[in-house]
Protein backbone atom coordinates (compact mmCIF):
# COMPACT_ATOMS: atom_id res chain seq x y z
CA UNK A 1 0.00 0.00 0.00
CA UNK A 2 1.44 3.37 -0.95
CA UNK A 3 0.85 6.72 0.79
CA UNK A 4 -2.04 7.74 -1.45
CA UNK A 5 -3.80 4.40 -0.91
CA UNK A 6 -3.31 4.60 2.86
CA UNK A 7 -4.75 8.11 3.09
CA UNK A 8 -7.59 7.24 0.72
CA UNK A 9 -8.46 4.26 2.94
CA UNK A 10 -8.67 6.59 5.96
CA UNK A 11 -10.98 9.00 4.16
CA UNK A 12 -13.08 6.13 2.76
CA UNK A 13 -13.65 5.00 6.35
CA UNK A 14 -14.65 8.54 7.35
CA UNK A 15 -17.07 8.62 4.41
CA UNK A 16 -18.67 5.31 5.42
CA UNK A 17 -18.99 6.31 9.08
CA UNK A 18 -20.42 9.71 8.13
CA UNK A 19 -23.17 8.13 6.03
CA UNK A 20 -23.95 5.47 8.63
CA UNK A 21 -24.31 8.06 11.39
CA UNK A 22 -26.30 10.61 9.38
CA UNK A 23 -28.77 8.21 7.79
CA UNK A 24 -32.29 7.87 9.25
CA UNK A 25 -32.19 11.00 11.40
CA UNK A 26 -35.06 13.46 11.49
CA UNK A 27 -34.87 17.22 11.98
CA UNK A 28 -35.43 16.94 15.74
CA UNK A 29 -32.61 14.42 16.16
CA UNK A 30 -30.29 16.56 14.05
CA UNK A 31 -31.07 19.61 16.21
CA UNK A 32 -30.80 17.87 19.61
CA UNK A 33 -28.15 19.40 21.87
CA UNK A 34 -27.17 17.37 24.93
CA UNK A 35 -28.05 19.31 28.08
CA UNK A 36 -29.20 22.07 25.71
CA UNK A 37 -25.65 23.36 25.32
CA UNK A 38 -23.59 20.72 23.51
CA UNK A 39 -23.13 20.64 19.77
CA UNK A 40 -26.02 19.09 17.88
CA UNK A 41 -25.65 16.11 15.58
CA UNK A 42 -26.49 18.34 12.61
CA UNK A 43 -23.86 20.89 13.63
CA UNK A 44 -21.22 18.18 14.13
CA UNK A 45 -21.94 16.59 10.74
CA UNK A 46 -21.92 20.00 9.05
CA UNK A 47 -18.65 20.86 10.81
CA UNK A 48 -16.94 17.62 9.70
CA UNK A 49 -17.91 18.22 6.07
CA UNK A 50 -16.92 21.89 6.26
CA UNK A 51 -13.49 21.08 7.75
CA UNK A 52 -12.75 18.48 5.12
CA UNK A 53 -14.03 20.74 2.34
CA UNK A 54 -11.98 23.74 3.47
CA UNK A 55 -8.76 21.89 4.22
CA UNK A 56 -8.70 19.66 1.14
CA UNK A 57 -9.73 22.48 -1.21
CA UNK A 58 -6.83 24.53 0.18
CA UNK A 59 -4.39 21.64 -0.29
CA UNK A 60 -5.64 20.90 -3.81
CA UNK A 61 -5.87 24.54 -4.86
CA UNK A 62 -9.52 24.12 -5.86
CA UNK A 63 -12.72 25.93 -4.87
CA UNK A 64 -14.64 24.62 -1.90
CA UNK A 65 -17.73 22.53 -2.64
CA UNK A 66 -19.57 24.69 -0.10
CA UNK A 67 -20.07 27.27 -2.85
CA UNK A 68 -22.49 24.85 -4.49
CA UNK A 69 -24.06 23.45 -1.33
CA UNK A 70 -24.71 26.24 1.16
CA UNK A 71 -27.89 27.44 -0.55
CA UNK A 72 -29.21 23.89 -0.94
CA UNK A 73 -28.70 23.35 2.78
CA UNK A 74 -30.24 26.72 3.59
CA UNK A 75 -27.08 28.02 5.25
CA UNK A 76 -25.72 31.17 3.66
CA UNK A 77 -22.90 31.61 6.18
CA UNK A 78 -20.05 31.82 3.67
CA UNK A 79 -16.91 29.84 2.96
CA UNK A 80 -14.94 31.12 5.92
CA UNK A 81 -17.36 29.67 8.49
CA UNK A 82 -16.51 26.13 9.57
CA UNK A 83 -17.82 26.38 13.10
CA UNK A 84 -14.64 27.37 14.94
CA UNK A 85 -15.57 29.54 17.91
CA UNK A 86 -19.30 29.29 17.34
CA UNK A 87 -21.47 30.70 20.09
CA UNK A 88 -24.47 28.77 21.35
CA UNK A 89 -26.69 30.89 19.12
CA UNK A 90 -24.55 30.12 16.06
CA UNK A 91 -24.70 26.40 16.82
CA UNK A 92 -28.51 26.68 16.99
CA UNK A 93 -28.51 28.53 13.64
CA UNK A 94 -27.01 25.49 11.87
CA UNK A 95 -30.34 23.76 11.34
CA UNK A 96 -30.39 20.84 8.96
CA UNK A 97 -33.81 19.69 7.82
CA UNK A 98 -32.69 16.82 5.60
CA UNK A 99 -29.76 14.54 6.47
CA UNK A 100 -29.61 13.22 2.90
CA UNK A 101 -28.45 16.67 1.78
CA UNK A 102 -25.62 16.57 4.32
CA UNK A 103 -24.70 13.09 3.15
CA UNK A 104 -24.67 14.30 -0.47
CA UNK A 105 -22.54 17.34 0.42
CA UNK A 106 -20.03 15.15 2.23
CA UNK A 107 -20.02 12.72 -0.72
CA UNK A 108 -19.12 15.63 -3.02
CA UNK A 109 -16.33 16.65 -0.63
CA UNK A 110 -15.16 13.04 -0.49
CA UNK A 111 -14.88 12.93 -4.29
CA UNK A 112 -12.72 16.06 -4.19
CA UNK A 113 -10.63 14.44 -1.46
CA UNK A 114 -10.02 11.21 -3.35
CA UNK A 115 -9.14 13.14 -6.53
CA UNK A 116 -6.54 15.13 -4.57
CA UNK A 117 -5.17 12.03 -2.82
CA UNK A 118 -4.70 10.21 -6.14
CA UNK A 119 -1.77 12.54 -6.86
CA UNK A 120 -0.26 12.62 -3.38
CA UNK A 121 3.35 11.53 -3.01
CA UNK A 122 6.08 12.10 -0.42
CA UNK A 123 7.01 15.47 -1.92
CA UNK A 124 3.41 16.68 -1.70
CA UNK A 125 3.12 15.54 1.92
CA UNK A 126 6.29 17.52 2.75
CA UNK A 127 4.98 20.71 1.08
CA UNK A 128 4.55 23.55 3.59
CA UNK A 129 0.94 24.76 3.46
CA UNK A 130 0.69 27.03 6.53
CA UNK A 131 3.51 29.14 7.91
CA UNK A 132 1.45 30.60 10.78
CA UNK A 133 2.60 27.76 13.04
CA UNK A 134 6.00 26.82 14.44
CA UNK A 135 6.98 24.49 12.94
CA UNK A 136 5.15 25.29 9.70
CA UNK A 137 2.38 22.86 8.77
CA UNK A 138 2.95 20.49 5.87
CA UNK A 139 0.27 18.89 3.70
CA UNK A 140 0.92 15.58 5.47
CA UNK A 141 0.45 17.09 8.92
CA UNK A 142 -2.72 18.85 7.75
CA UNK A 143 -4.17 15.58 6.44
CA UNK A 144 -3.34 13.64 9.61
CA UNK A 145 -4.86 16.42 11.72
CA UNK A 146 -7.97 16.46 9.52
CA UNK A 147 -8.41 12.70 9.83
CA UNK A 148 -8.16 12.99 13.62
CA UNK A 149 -10.65 15.86 13.79
CA UNK A 150 -13.15 14.09 11.54
CA UNK A 151 -13.00 10.86 13.53
CA UNK A 152 -13.24 12.69 16.85
CA UNK A 153 -16.34 14.61 15.77
CA UNK A 154 -17.96 11.55 14.22
CA UNK A 155 -17.39 9.78 17.55
CA UNK A 156 -19.27 12.65 19.20
CA UNK A 157 -22.13 12.15 16.72
CA UNK A 158 -22.25 8.47 17.67
CA UNK A 159 -22.33 9.38 21.35
CA UNK A 160 -25.17 11.89 20.94
CA UNK A 161 -27.10 9.39 18.81
CA UNK A 162 -26.70 6.93 21.67
CA UNK A 163 -28.10 9.46 24.13
CA UNK A 164 -31.16 9.84 21.93
CA UNK A 165 -31.76 6.10 22.10
CA UNK A 166 -32.21 6.10 25.89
Amino acid sequence: MDLAELLTDHFDRIRQLYGDLARDLDEDALAHRPEGTGNSIGWLLWHVARLQDDHVAHLAGTPQKWRDWQERLGLANGEEDMGYGHTSEQVDAIRIAEPLLLIAYHADVHEMTTAYLAGVDAAELDRVVDTRWDPPVTAGVRLVSLIGDCLQHLGQVGYVRGLLGR
